[in-house]
């Protein structure tokens, strides 16, 4: 049984969209299915110039400030804070009845996030992996919401060895065990794909892995991405397809990059 979740996110320079996060985090631990478990979150502020720490803190998460650079090592850095306050002597708790969710300072989490992946906890899951939604395609070429929602529903086909409905892994909706984290040591120091990487090291563990498409978040779409080859890029990639279909554009189509990571 879970007794004790911790909400981590990341955030770099998150002043315009974390306020919006954490209120959706909010209302996910408000969830009446939640009653018997205890919710705390982490804001783990990486290099942050603007006042995102100020924003965390006014919502009432632990706010870890660290010069990082680096989506995944501030991941890693907040799933081990959670942990070291959740694990305490004092507080009885085992790693097994530990749950540590995983979204992004530019996402909204659904009401029901939470419940919903304690009730696969519930029945002996160790990991959730959701999907995203995006929020606002205005900054983008018309045509490539639909080229990503094509994209994105191509790729669900299970007969490529991925087991489950899809075969995305996003940091921005992930959740796990406790236990089943420390197991496989947890997020890689990679530079991006971490999420990815654990993921993967879970299933090769033999680790049960649900993956649903129910309740996903939503993202933001924003040029500007915080993560190298990470979804931001992804879009501008299928975004430069987009152009090349048009007649001005350049003779030939830069490659996607596979689908994952924020």
């Amino acid at each position: 049984m879970i007794r004790a979740v911790a909400v981590v996110v990341p955030a770099h320079d998150e002043q315009e969209l974390l306020d919006g996060c954490l209120r959706s985090v909010r209302r996910a631990a408000a969830h009446p299915a939640l009653r018997a478990a205890a919710v705390r979150t982490f804001v783990i502020a990486d290099s942050c110039r603007d006042a995102t720490a100020e924003i965390g803190r006014r919502h009432g998460a632990e706010v870890v400030e660290a010069a990082l650079g680096s989506a995944g090592a501030a991941r890693a850095l907040g799933s081990a804070r959670a942990l070291a306050r959740l694990l305490r002597p004092a507080s009885e708790l085992r790693p097994q009845e530990i749950w540590l969710a995983h979204t992004d300072a530019d996402t909204r989490v659904p009401a029901c996030w939470l419940a919903e992946q304690l009730d696969r906890a519930a029945e002996g899951i160790h990991a959730v992996v959701g999907t995203i939604e995006v929020d606002d395609w205005s900054e983008y070429l018309p045509g490539t919401a639909a080229r990503f929602r094509r994209y994105y529903a191509a790729l669900r086909d299970p007969s490529g060895g991925v087991p489950g409905p899809h075969p995305h892994v996003h940091g921005a909706n992930l959740a796990l065990r406790a236990d089943a984290y420390a197991a496989v040591g947890g997020f890689p120091p990679v530079t991006t794909g971490e999420d990815r990487a654990l993921v993967a090291a879970l299933e090769s563990a033999g680790c049960r892995v649900h993956r649903t498409d129910s309740h996903p978040v939503r993202t933001s779409a924003r040029r500007a991405s915080r993560a190298p080859g990470g979804f931001g890029d992804f879009l501008r990639a299928l975004e430069a397809r987009e152009r090349w279909r048009r007649p001005a554009a350049a003779s030939y189509p830069p490659p996607v990059p596979p689908l994952g990571g924020r």
